[in-house]
């Protein structure tokens, strides 16, 4: 019986935690493969952004996707105030991009100055900025917020989606470093 097997493991088996602290807990879920995507939003006139591999799809009826935003982050608290974001997920060849918004801290640069360098678009239905280059794009309106330890896990409604670049591949961040998937293969869509 390998299920009994299984379930039988000595406690001191190697690959157990019995004590999990933040540190174990950053390796052990930095083996999950993510996709890397930047955050936007628009509060007076400025644009922010923000580098989060934290997002995930949550429904088709309706359309809601999900962003997890460190409380601290100067990103926070505009996001909330804004009400509406945009998800740039990226391509493998915007590693960079990646590193440029990923700064933590502080307070958000004024105006456009976060985007400087990148050339980006504003999306129509909530004049938030994306990234030209990027794989996929989607425009958000904030529908619920939920406080979540030292997080804030904000769930918007898809307003508008588009995939500029259906062939190219993504950027993977895995162990703590960018990773390539290789070609991409065909998927028929």
């Amino acid at each position: 019986m390998d299920s009994d097997r299984a379930r039988s493991r000595p406690a001191d088996a190697p690959g157990i935690l019995e004590r999990p602290d933040p540190d174990a807990f950053r390796k052990v879920v930095g083996r999950f493969a993510t996709g890397v995507t930047v955050l936007t939003t628009v509060v007076d006139g400025r644009h922010l952004a923000m580098t989060a591999n934290s997002f995930v799809s949550v429904s088709l009826e309706p359309l809601l996707v999900l962003v997890s935003v460190r409380q601290d982050a100067r990103f926070h608290d505009p996001l909330l105030a804004a009400g509406v974001w945009g998800v740039s997920v990226l391509a493998a060849d915007m590693s960079q991009a990646s590193r440029d918004f990923a700064r933590r801290g502080g307070a958000p640069d004024p105006g456009d100055r976060q985007l400087r360098g990148w050339a980006h678009s504003l999306g129509p239905r909530t004049g938030v900025a994306l990234l030209d280059g990027a794989l996929a794009l989607l425009e958000c309106g904030t529908v619920a917020t939920h406080p979540a330890g030292d997080h804030t896990l904000v769930v918007g409604e898809v307003m508008g989606l588009a995939r500029p670049r259906p062939d190219a591949t993504p950027l993977v961040f895995y162990e703590g470093a960018y990773l390539s998937t290789g070609p991409r293969a065909g998927d028929g869509s």
